[in-house]
């Protein structure tokens, strides 16, 4: 058994957090040893795929149903793969935003809206900005 605050300090998380964890049923503790609770030393390695789940965009809803709030954590591959693909296209996009952005920061142009480049780069953002306004 693990109490809390050891379970704070291995995780790198606040007890606080932890707690919202238990609370939203992403982790689950089984007794107190005075007044801090006690989880079992297994809640250490759900408390890292938790971590790792964050850190690779899923929300917290996503992360209970992939992984429950007991048990053996059953992985969806399909929403693995799909969550891959949209940090590829994150990645992508983030590329060529900086792209644009060294190239206007190098631009040799005397004014940045002579730069044909520049241009093309206004063109997609307002593009892309209408159509986010349009999906929402």
């Amino acid at each position: 058994m693990i109490d809390i605050s050891e379970l704070s300090q291995t995780s790198g998380f606040p007890a606080s957090k932890l707690r919202y964890y238990e609370e939203v049923g992403l982790i689950r503790s089984v007794g107190r040893r005075g007044i801090k609770r006690l989880y079992e030393n297994e809640v250490q390695d759900r408390v890292s795929l938790i971590a790792l789940a964050q850190m690779g965009g899923f929300s917290l809803l996503e992360i209970k149903q992939m992984i429950g709030s007991e048990g053996r954590a059953t992985l969806d591959r399909s929403a693995l793969v799909e969550k891959a693909d949209e940090l590829d296209a994150k990645i992508k996009r983030l590329a060529n935003l900086s792209d644009g952005i060294r190239h206007i920061a190098n631009c040799q142009a005397e004014n940045h809206l002579d730069c044909p480049r520049f241009q093309r780069i206004m063109k997609v953002a307002i593009t892309k900005a209408e159509r986010s306004r349009q999906s929402t």
